[in-house]
């Protein structure tokens, strides 16, 4: 199984920062926009339970990604797992973290690839890679919107 994890701090209270990731569009807005990914319906917001349905494209080769929350501590952490998709197992954990009124924001991923220990040796720096790119800029967006001044979604 591989890791995965992402931290940055958001000079905002956890509250706003949480409030923002419970939006109906986040999905939308935290998806770099190099990324071929769709989100075809959220259902329940960050509530366990909750099911995101996502379809990626492999060049023109179309992939359904199916997840579904499996915790949620309000303010603190959710958790999100594959239900079916692309990966062997997938969890992704989002914690949040109150440090001095701002918020320390974690990704935390755990997964494995299909094919086991021998494809995760060459190919895991790949997805590695996509994963830091693709989180360096969720946390750049999440810090845009929630440090911003005159933003007046919450």
């Amino acid at each position: 199984m591989l890791h995965f994890n992402h931290s940055s701090v958001i000079n905002a209270p956890i509250e706003l920062v949480w409030q923002f990731h419970e939006r109906p569009d986040i999905l939308q807005m935290l998806t770099p926009p190099w990324q071929p990914v769709q989100v075809v319906r959220r259902e329940g917001g960050l509530q366990i339970g909750a099911i995101t349905e996502f379809r990626l494209f492999l060049g023109l080769v179309p992939l359904t990604w199916l997840a579904r929350h499996t915790q949620c501590e309000p303010y603190h952490l959710f958790v999100d797992e594959q239900i079916s998709g692309p990966f062997e197992t997938w969890i992704h954990r989002h914690e949040f973290q109150s440090e001095d009124g701002k918020t320390k924001l974690t990704d935390a991923i755990s997964y494995s690839m299909p094919g086991g220990d021998t494809v995760e040796f060459i190919s895991g720096w790949l997805v590695q890679s996509q994963l830091e790119a693709m989180f360096r800029y969720r946390h750049y967006v999440t810090k845009r919107e929630c440090e911003g001044k005159g933003n007046n979604w919450w």
